[in-house]
């Protein structure tokens, strides 16, 4: 008899794709909950800059792992795992669907290949040392240094993923094996879930970064720079700092540069950032992609969807 494993529908793509709209217009069809896969909606006030859905957004659906964790903790894959596995658990166990919704490609991945992580606690002084190096020398010299020790690990990072060079790192100090073997060796244990993966993209890239750059106008409109201005007077910590958004406005807050530079720099950063969400999509095999610029309206796309989550 086969292995009972849980239905999971994961809809997720770059900013600005559509992922929460399609995500609730999904989870009306099937009596679903949304789980979300997002690393900085988590944090509680930090709605405008992560594009947190409003209660009209959520349509009545109801949401999970959104708003929970306070910005100056620091908030680990390994504690969003545990924390989406509870919901997921719930959701299923009151008989409705869960439906993964995010663009976070790490937090996806962790999740539905059943991830097990390390340990180890933290090396706190070798972890300064590392910090005071990216300060003194540059996150590109640290990239550099994992790059001759773990390759694909590396290839995969971006100079400003500082918080993830420095982890890959401390795994090699702290075990002596790459981040890419711990991987490897963490696949042990089979998913729990039966996957049906959805990607967004646009065949034509402008299409996306058109809805970017009017994404940032509206969150602009919105009040993002009361926001930041609240942020950084919070003055957190932890991985809540590392949110686009409020950074690329900091100089303009700070009397260093004008707001329209400012909100060209954001708009630039968000692209690229949509940009890294899809190379990381691409890679699974298992994904679904449909193209907004394929479909006239929303209700061809979500009878685009659900032909594939209903196996038509």
């Amino acid at each position: 008899m086969a292995e009972y494993k849980i239905p999971l529908i994961a809809i997720v793509g770059p900013t600005a794709s559509g992922k929460t709209s399609l995500a609730v217009s999904v989870c009306k069809r099937i009596n679903g909950e949304a789980v979300s896969c997002d690393s900085m909606q988590i944090y509680r006030g930090m709605d405008i800059a992560t594009a947190k859905p409003d209660e009209d957004e959520m349509s009545g659906v109801r949401h999970h792992l959104i708003g929970f964790v306070s910005p100056g903790e620091t908030f680990s894959v390994a504690a969003y795992c545990k924390a989406a596995k509870e919901a997921i658990n719930d959701i299923r166990g009151r008989g409705r669907t869960p439906v993964l919704v995010g663009g976070t490609g790490l937090y996806y991945t962790s999740l539905v290949d059943n991830i097990r992580f390390i340990d180890e606690e933290t090396d706190t002084v070798y972890r300064e040392q590392l910090r005071q190096r990216a300060e003194k020398e540059g996150t590109g010299a640290l990239l550099k240094e994992l790059s001759e020790i773990d390759p694909e690990a590396a290839s995969v990072l971006h100079e400003k993923d500082l918080g993830r060079i420095m982890r890959a790192l401390e795994i090699y100090h702290a075990t002596g094996r790459t981040k890419t073997l711990q991987n490897e060796l963490s696949r042990t244990e089979p998913s729990p879930y039966s996957l049906t993966a959805i990607c967004l993209d646009a065949r034509d890239r402008a299409v996306l970064y058109d809805r970017i750059n009017r994404r940032v106008d509206i969150m602009l409109e919105r009040g993002l720079l009361e926001e930041a201005k609240r942020f950084f007077k919070s003055n957190p910590g932890g991985t809540a700092v590392q949110a686009i958004g409020y950074k690329e406005l900091r100089p303009f807050l700070e009397n260093e540069s004008t707001l329209e530079e400012c909100v060209e720099r954001l708009k630039m950063q968000t692209r690229r950032y949509a940009k890294r969400q899809l190379t990381w999509f691409r890679r699974d095999e298992r994904m679904n992609f449909l193209y907004i610029d394929d479909y006239a309206s929303d209700e061809e796309l979500l009878e685009a969807a659900m032909k594939i989550i209903e196996g038509r």
